[in-house]
């Protein structure tokens, strides 16, 4: 089950589980659409039914690179998080929602719930590229992390948070959480995206993935305590080295973008995508071979590591 590939050309995985149900979601190659499995078990689902939530629209916003959907439930209700581009303008990528208009979201029919917004206050967020939006609560309070490329030329992406006012708006201005600083995360792009929570105890880790998507993908982290303020810059500590990289000996390439999950054990698990080859076809962005994995996570000394 571990360091093998769990669910195929699957990449950017997302696992929610709620009330003893298992919820999976990712990119498929194709580009095109939002899908869902559910299983009672972690392991159950690798084989689960697929069903499409929603396709891609023909021309204009969400027509075009359609990735990296999330599902929470939140407010009261579940949403998906995903980013989409434009076949007029493939590169204009923008997180969007939809909204489920019932109580089981495999079953029940799903609406678009318009582009994600940020606070009225914001000249800066959505403004351009823009991605991977995950949600982060503590002590009551619901916060959206995502990335987001600035710059004047050569655009790099940040990661950025702001408190959440609704499920489709920000209620505070954007604040810098990681940029690009070491050289492992500026192979080929200066990259930060991908974010993902985990908790233990009163800490809060946040993973994200940085370098191209290629060999050279790896996970980085910050880390914050539960109750500080958690859109102050200096409530967070990031990482100097990545915290999971490429195993050549296992053959395990570019493991990143990830979400964490509890197995029906209580046992905190990674769910990331990485490659089985060292060599890429064509553009890494577009070779399908990325491939969903769980990956066990291990405490030492309250703090997480992560291994193949």
């Amino acid at each position: 089950m571990f360091n093998e590939p769990w669910i195929l050309q699957r990449a950017d995985p997302y696992v929610f589980q709620k009330d003893g149900v298992y919820y999976f979601t990712a990119s498929v190659p194709e580009y095109d659409r939002i899908i869902l499995r559910k299983s009672a078990t972690l392991a159950g689902l690798k084989d689960a039914e697929e069903k499409v939530l929603w396709e891609r629209h023909e021309s204009g916003p969400m027509s075009k690179h359609i990735w990296a959907p999330e599902l929470h439930y939140i407010f009261g209700g579940w949403y998906i998080y995903f980013a989409g581009g434009e076949m007029e303008d493939e590169w204009a990528i923008r997180p969007y929602v939809l909204k489920c208009m019932g109580d089981d979201p495999m079953e029940d029919p799903w609406v678009e719930a318009g582009p994600l917004q940020c606070a009225d206050e914001d000249e800066f967020s959505f403004r351009a590229f823009s991605l991977d939006v995950t949600i982060l609560e503590d002590m009551g309070k619901l916060y959206c992390v995502w990335a987001e490329k600035v710059g004047v030329g050569k655009q790099i992406s940040n990661l950025y948070i702001a408190q959440m006012e609704s499920p489709v708006k920000l209620k505070t201005v954007q604040v810098l959480l990681t940029t690009p600083d070491y050289d492992w995360e500026r192979v080929g792009f200066w990259v930060n995206e991908g974010p993902g929570v985990l908790k233990h105890g009163d800490d809060i880790y946040l993973t994200y993935s940085a370098s191209e998507t290629g060999t050279a993908y790896c996970v980085g982290m910050l880390s914050a305590k539960s109750g500080s303020d958690l859109l102050d810059p200096l409530s967070w500590k990031k990482q100097r080295h990545p915290v999971l990289a490429t195993n050549e000996a296992l053959g395990i390439y570019g493991p990143g973008h990830n979400s964490f999950v509890k197995n029906e054990k209580g046992e905190d698990i990674m769910v990331c995508h990485a490659r089985t080859e060292a060599k890429i076809e064509g553009n890494p962005l577009y070779n399908p071979n990325r491939h969903a994995f769980l990956l066990p996570v291990r405490w030492e000394d309250d703090r997480p590591v992560f291994s193949f």
